[in-house]
């Protein structure tokens, strides 16, 4: 049976409904060597990002993938902890973040350490927080991937061929895409399990169409928080896409969060979605069906295995 595993457990599609695929609940934006560095109280954590929760739920969210890996701050528990106060599901990973976010024992880590690693929480556990990992998050840097990095991504691919999770990276350039897609295949993945994160930041929509057309996911995830791309520019790239028959479509916002190393940051809602932008599609001429496959359907289809 396809699940999506979640801090309440594996969900079944009937089980779920809009679910928002690249947010964040709990992120800390410094290095893992920062005093206090991923610190912080359950209970302040929980009074910050509940409310952010429950605006969610009102405008029909049923769910939210937290996509914040090792090396930023990733807290299965406090995710959890939120989770369970509000009865809500959060999509955990398992992954880490590109350098100089890597963490010391992660880059003296064999790449087999690093699939038994990865391995273990797709399959068991994060940490001793009892969430199941369900699915990779990563990172590359602009300039193309590092060995660290590509050792990161080897074992990714090993581990995710063995359980069928999905690899989704933070990646701002389509040509380090390229790179990785083809890391992934030379270990025996597939492009159909990739999510490119952040495709927004490429400004080269060939990109778009030629990573869509190798089977990727396309993730449209700044929705309503950045000025240089508008709400105009992503129906644009939403339409094109589907002209072209690329139905594999994300749509997020990449919002939150409770940073303990920014304790004066005030959260942005997980809302702007459901209350601005899907409009924003049906004015353009996309129907309903098409509008729960983009925020139902497919965000189950990338998460879950």
């Amino acid at each position: 049976m396809t699940q999506l595993h979640t801090t309440l457990g594996p969900k079944s599609a009937d089980n779920l409904g809009m679910i928002l695929p690249h947010e964040h609940i709990f992120v800390d934006l410094r290095t893992p060597d920062a005093p206090g560095f991923a610190e912080a109280d359950p209970q302040d954590v929980i009074a910050l990002m509940a409310p952010e929760v429950e605006k969610a739920r009102a405008v029909g969210v049923t769910a939210l993938v937290e996509c914040t890996p090792v090396g930023v701050g990733r807290r299965a528990d406090l995710d959890r902890a939120v989770s369970e106060a509000t009865n809500f599901p959060v999509v955990m990973a398992t992954g880490i973040y590109r350098e100089p976010w890597v963490p010391a024992w992660a880059q003296q880590a064999s790449e087999d350490a690093l699939y038994e690693w990865m391995l273990g929480e797709l399959t068991g556990q994060i940490e001793e927080s009892g969430v199941r990992a369900a699915w990779i998050k990563l990172s590359a840097g602009d300039e193309g991937l590092t060995p660290t990095e590509t050792k990161i991504l080897r074992a990714a691919a090993r581990a995710a061929r063995a359980t069928n999770a999905v690899i989704g990276s933070h990646t701002i350039r389509g040509r380090v895409v390229k790179d990785q897609l083809a890391v992934i295949e030379d270990a025996g993945y597939t492009a159909e399990r990739y999510i490119w994160i952040h495709t927004q930041a490429e400004p080269d929509f060939d990109l778009h169409l030629e990573m869509a057309g190798r089977g990727a996911w396309i993730e449209y995830d700044w929705i309503g928080n950045q000025d240089r791309i508008t709400d105009a520019m992503y129906v644009d790239y939403i339409q094109r896409l589907l002209d072209a028959g690329y139905t594999k479509i994300l749509l997020s916002h990449d919002r939150g969060w409770f940073d303990p190393g920014n304790r004066d940051r005030v959260p942005q809602p997980f809302t702007y979605l459901s209350e601005t932008f899907i409009p924003k599609l049906r004015r353009a001429g996309l129907d309903d069906a098409a509008i729960r496959q983009l925020t139902h359907t497919n965000p189950f289809l990338a998460y879950a295995r």
